[in-house]
């Protein structure tokens, strides 16, 4: 085979690092967006925020008091700088500074106007006269075995029964259940401390008798029947049903087998409505009160409101960071254009303010999409939701289907019927008798609707529901209402059964 050069031209699609940064931007959430923001501020210095989420900071005086981040800064000799970065610098600079730099002078006219905004909403929140303004200090939270410390030591007679108590204690699981037997935790202690079985007998008794109700039991059915000892007001006949219930037919009374307890017991509806309403008031694990999680807020990236001419689609202005390039430094690159490493972070900023404007209007124009095909939903609620995919909105906007995935990953809009991810907005469709089309979400908001409004000594199955569902026209199997069903957390129908 002969062997030759030959020319070709061709194109093709090159991942630049402001295409690449651009496209990580647009896949980042909210929060994660601004811990990225903080460690690319922290390596440029010709980037800075106008709205420095530490200027609403509290600070610890040496002498003990609480002040604001601004408090604190004006007690120096000097006048505090202002976020624009412009001071110092004179009028006929920063005309020369727009003049020489266009791109950044149209961000920064614009960025103008929302730090006034911002600073006018600082200080209604700082109104003195408005005790939200005040600054909060958070609670510590006491665990569940601090709580019980505390008071062994107002219960105890020697230090020989708080140590076993305290050892009782230190095994107890989240839930405040005692995993190990007292066998076991008598057999791990020394022999030579002499502590026999009757001590410990004693000690978890005492442990029994602390707060909350039912910590220390080595049982559900334990932990429940210690609770109900310490309800006040509750008949006696009523309290001995219901220690027995617990005692002897739990399994039977979860799985809501009522007519095998009523037989076994000899009891009518109401005296076992009667106990289960008092076994419904205990709390099957006494320490979940000491196992609270942080909860996580999230905040709406696009906010949908009613307006005279329609829904109104806009982002949400608390969430936008508000950029610029820093004056002082762009003065510097005017008098020593030498620098390349100050030109290429100026590039660097320059990338990031745009891309961060054209994320939000990529947000705000899928949101905008949505909201136009979703329009039943926002007046009539789920039950009114449109079957939607990724393709129809991305061959709408002209825009690839991977980046409608990526907008609409973790970015939230908050709508009169509540918060949603966009994603939620996007569901597979189920055919209709009529030949049209259903969402799958909606046929879930119609399941959660019909077991809402169902006899609850009656419920209905999951193939009566499909057998309604099929009545309005959606043809839909028994299996996926139990699939749906899952999915909303609706228990079967013999657990939703009541007397």
């Amino acid at each position: 085979m002969k062997q030759g050069l030959q020319l070709r031209t061709s194109q093709h699609l090159a991942l630049t690092p402001q295409l690449q940064q651009s496209i990580r931007l647009l896949q980042l959430s909210t929060l994660e967006l601004h811990q990225e923001l903080e460690q690319i501020i922290n390596d440029n210095p010709l980037l800075e925020r106008l709205d420095d989420p530490m200027d609403l900071a509290v600070r610890l005086l040496p002498d003990g008091a609480l002040t604001s981040q601004n408090d604190y800064g004006s007690t120096s000799d000097n006048p505090p700088t202002t976020l624009s970065g412009h001071t110092g610098s004179s009028s006929d600079d920063e005309g020369n500074e727009r003049d020489s730099e266009g791109e950044n002078s149209d961000y920064g006219s614009d960025q103008q106007d929302d730090s006034l905004n911002w600073a006018e909403a600082k200080r209604a929140n700082n109104n003195p006269e408005d005790d939200d303004g005040r600054p909060q200090l958070e609670i510590v939270e006491q665990s569940l075995r601090e709580y019980l410390l505390d008071q062994a030591k107002l219960c105890t007679r020697t230090e020989r029964d708080a140590a076993l108590l305290s050892i009782l204690i230190e095994a107890l699981d989240d839930n405040g259940y005692l995993d190990e037997s007292l066998d076991q935790i008598n057999a791990a202690l020394p022999a030579e401390l002499g502590i026999e079985l009757d001590d410990l007998v004693f000690a978890l008794n005492l442990l029994q008798s602390l707060e909350p109700a039912g910590v220390g039991a080595r049982n559900p059915s334990e932990c429940l029947a210690l609770q109900i000892k310490r309800f006040p007001h509750v008949a006696l006949v009523t309290r001995r049903l219901a220690l027995t219930i617990v005692q002897d037919f739990l399994p039977q009374f979860a799985q809501r087998d009522f007519g095998k307890i009523k037989k076994a017991l000899d009891c009518d509806d109401q005296d076992l409505r009667e106990a289960q309403e008092v076994i419904r008031l205990c709390e099957p694990h006494p320490g979940n009160g000491f196992n609270k999680d942080r909860v996580d807020f999230v905040a709406p990236d696009v906010i949908v409101s009613k307006g005279r001419s329609g829904w109104l689609v806009q982002l949400n202005q608390d969430v936008m960071p508000k950029l610029q390039i820093n004056s002082m430094y762009v003065n510097l690159l005017r008098q020593n254009k030498s620098s390349a490493s100050l030109q290429t972070q100026l590039q660097e900023a320059r990338w990031l303010i745009k891309n961060m404007r054209q994320r939000f209007d990529t947000i705000l124009r899928v949101s905008e999409a949505i909201v136009e095909r979703q329009r039943n939903f926002f007046t009539h609620g789920a039950v009114a939701m449109r079957p939607l995919v990724l393709r129809e909105i991305a061959d709408t906007l002209g825009l690839h289907e991977s980046t409608i995935s990526r907008v609409t990953t973790q970015k939230y809009m908050l709508t009169p019927h509540g918060m949603y991810e966009l994603k939620y907005f996007f569901g597979s469709h189920v055919a209709t008798e009529a030949g049209g089309e259903a969402s799958s979400t909606a046929i879930r908001a119609l399941i959660k609707q019909l077991i809402g409004a169902e006899n609850q000594t009656n419920p209905l199955s999951d193939s009566k529901i499909a057998s309604m569902l099929g009545e309005q026209g959606m043809v839909i199997a028994r299996r996926t209402v139990a699939k749906y069903r899952e999915a909303l957390k609706i228990p079967p129908v013999n657990l939703r059964k009541t007397l």
